[in-house]
């Protein structure tokens, strides 16, 4: 091989690490495919410096690569800027890096012990296989942990996956939720909001005994929205009194503490394994039971065990993770942190027990056409640049299909979490998710042709897009998205969601459709909502003034938290003073102590039709707005919209009023390289 050609190593299951790895062919001797991903990266390693001026790829034949830690790239295995190194999967196959066991065939149950705790409706179903048999037992069976709002990032337990597909461990109810019925003792305090709140240390009780039918209570555990809706939290059941129907749970205890009427329910019970595709792991024994929701095949189950990331990216720079598939590990697929220009692109990342792939630092990373689905956490967490001094980490999340995440931890584990400056959303489609879709933090990103639908289904006060408490995190532009069908439950759920007095932010030419409050302003200033079209909205646009309510909760939000974090940008000082200078106008209002109002905001070009247009409450005074040439109760002429096509007609009177078309048939999925076929869209606007 000169040092001239460009380099290609093949890679294959049924390889051989002494092989040359030039060929494809399992047959062709010495020159045959290598075996592991590790020896791959060691031949790369040895080439002359003359050869890294040239591109390297390596090919990975389909099959299953077994991962028991991770591979890790680092500035020895980098790419050249105009000569990356590609990991890619063989052409026309599907190469799997599985952080798991694929486990055999099961067996009927037979222990009259185990038969007698089973539902009888299950017994003839059920199928068990003695983990210890396959070398699996004490830390590689994993643990419960407490996961969700405010607790680390922990990898996931022992869990068990069957067609691609997470099963779920034996709960009760089945679902939906039993209701707290009254806590057992209340913080004197109350919730700073005037209700009451309970002590989760102290118990709850129920209206129900269910659990007083279960043979053992040993590692039993309550997922729970205690307190608030969108605040979930796992806890470990430490005694259940069936006399008084009290639950108690062990430490570390919920945030928040609880409510009666909040959600909840118990999960990992033998008793409770009562239809297909619930499972449950015997710990103590080594015992796995599962209810197989269809006839199985060899290969369709697998229970997770690699704790790390299947592969880490440590500093290394232009590189292509290209085609591969990631699957069935108990921690994320891809980290990657620091180092430039590494592209993720092609790839399917699912059933895995955290998130799908991590940036954190560096610049100029991708995740391109990517499937993303049946994550623990979230899908995408990106973070990168510099808000000091407002330089962009410039990296770019984008025609991903991203759905069926935050199955553990419920709250704030977005489909695209996006943190820094200068990132970009674009053309992804995300859906079937319990919470908010994109969540952004900081400065100059840009969320534009994204569609987002059937989100922010399992909780309440949430957005779909969701920005909150810091008046500086400004300059980010949400255009051309489509939001549809946002779900939630008790306060239900925005499109936008703009809380907690985040400001700043333009709102551009989006479609927002049969969707409740779709863009919602809590208390911010200084944004733009501008040439959008709501249709079956209600309503439209909401303004509160919570930034002015004098109670402490709102008070110390405004006078505390947000002061600080104002003044560790140095608002007065470059870059800030010259790229916001809106900025300054909060100086006169933290020299009182009156709170702020929400000033600045601007209604401009509007659509709103079927639905209702605009509430201001809560603090905030009308007049602070600016509304502008909005088309408000008049029939915009769309051409057919109970058969989902948004476009207006010619003739609409919106044109007359300014509007610009808005470019549907660019948002979601595009054609590319890596992904063959573009997302069903409506034909363009045009006036």
């Amino acid at each position: 091989m000169s040092d001239d050609a460009p380099i290609v190593l093949h890679v294959a299951p049924a390889g051989n690490d002494r092989n040359s790895g030039r060929s494809s062919q399992v047959d062709a001797g010495d020159d045959g495919p290598l075996a592991s991903l590790e020896a791959a990266r060691q031949r790369l390693r040895q080439r002359s410096d003359a050869a890294r001026r040239q591109p390297a790829t390596v090919f990975l034949a389909g099959g299953i690569y077994p991962r028991t830690e991770p591979l890790v790239l680092e500035e020895a295995d980098n790419g050249a800027p105009a000569a990356p190194v590609a990991w890619r999967a063989a052409p026309g196959q599907t190469p799997r890096l599985v952080g798991g066991r694929v486990l055999p065939e099961l067996e009927p149950v037979t222990d009259p012990a185990i038969l007698t705790r089973l539902p009888e409706a299950a017994r003839a179903h059920v199928r068990c296989l003695d983990l210890r048999a396959l070398g699996l037992g004490g830390s590689e069976l994993g643990h419960l942990a407490s996961r969700g709002f405010g607790r680390p990032t922990v990898p996931a337990h022992l869990e068990l996956f069957c067609q691609g597909r997470r099963m779920e461990l034996a709960r009760w109810p089945n679902d939906g939720f039993v209701r707290i019925a009254a806590p057992a003792a209340f913080h004197a305090e109350g919730d700073g909001h005037g209700g009451q709140l309970g002590r989760l240390e102290d118990g709850f009780t129920l209206d129900e005994d269910r659990p007083s039918s279960w043979r053992s209570l040993d590692d039993v555990w309550i997922h729970g929205y205690w307190a608030w809706d969108w605040a979930n939290s796992y806890e470990q059941l430490e005694h259940w009194d069936p006399v008084r129907r009290r639950v108690t749970t062990r430490p570390p205890h919920g945030l928040y503490g609880l409510k009666a009427g909040q959600r909840l329910y118990f999960l990992n019970v033998l008793e409770e394994l009562d239809r297909p595709g619930e499972y449950y792991v015997d710990r103590a024994a080594g015992q796995l039971y599962f209810w197989p929701p269809a006839a199985l095949a060899p290969g369709d189950l697998c229970v997770s065990l690699l704790e790390a990331p299947l592969i880490e990216v440590r500093g290394a720079s232009h590189l292509r993770l290209e085609g591969l598939t990631l699957e069935c590990g108990r921690g994320s697929g891809i980290t990657i942190s620091n180092g430039t220009d590494v592209r993720v692109a092609g790839c399917t990342l699912r059933c895995l027990g955290n998130h799908g792939v991590v940036i954190e630092g560096g610049t100029d990373h991708q995740v391109r056409s990517c499937d993303l689905y049946e994550l623990g956490d979230g899908g995408v967490r990106v973070a990168g640049g510099d808000r000091a001094s407002l330089t962009p980490g410039r990296h770019r999340v984008v025609n991903n299909r991203i759905h069926h995440l935050a199955q553990w931890s419920r709250c704030y584990q977005p489909g695209v979490l996006v943190q820094g400056v200068g990132q970009q959303v674009a053309h992804n489609v995300i859906h079937d998710h319990p919470h908010c879709a994109i969540l952004i933090n900081g400065n100059d990103h840009v969320i534009e042709y994204n569609h987002l639908h059937h989100v922010c289904q399992d909780t309440g006060d949430v957005g779909a897009f969701y920005l909150g408490r810091d008046y500086t995190e400004r300059g980010n532009v949400v255009r051309h998205n489509l939001f549809h069908h946002t779900q939630g439950v008790g306060m239900g759920s925005m499109a936008v969601y703009l809380d907690d007095c985040a400001s700043g932010t333009s709102v551009y030419g989006n479609v927002f459709y049969e969707c409740t409050r779709a863009v919602f302003i809590g208390g911010g200033r200084d944004h733009r909502v501008e040439n959008n079209l709501f249709v079956n909205c209600h309503p439209a646009v909401m303004v509160d003034g919570r930034g002015l309510d004098p109670r402490p909760v709102w008070h110390d939000m405004v006078h505390v938290t947000m002061r600080e974090r104002l003044a560790a940008m140095h608002p007065d000082q470059p870059p800030y003073c010259d790229r916001y200078p809106e900025l300054a106008t909060l100086a006169p209002y933290y020299e009182g102590d009156a709170g702020i109002p929400p000033e600045g905001n601007r209604l401009v070009r509007n659509i709103c039709w079927r639905g209702e247009w605009l509430v201001v409450h809560w603090y905030a005074d009308p007049a602070l707005l600016t509304l502008v040439g909005n088309t408000l109760g008049l029939d915009p002429l769309l051409v057919d919209p109970e058969a989902g096509d948004l476009r207006l007609r010619p003739d609409s009177p919106a044109w007359a009023a300014g509007f610009t078309p808005i470019p549907l048939d660019q948002i979601g999925l595009v054609a590319d390289e890596y992904r063959c076929l573009p997302s069903p869209g409506a034909p363009a606007q045009t006036p």
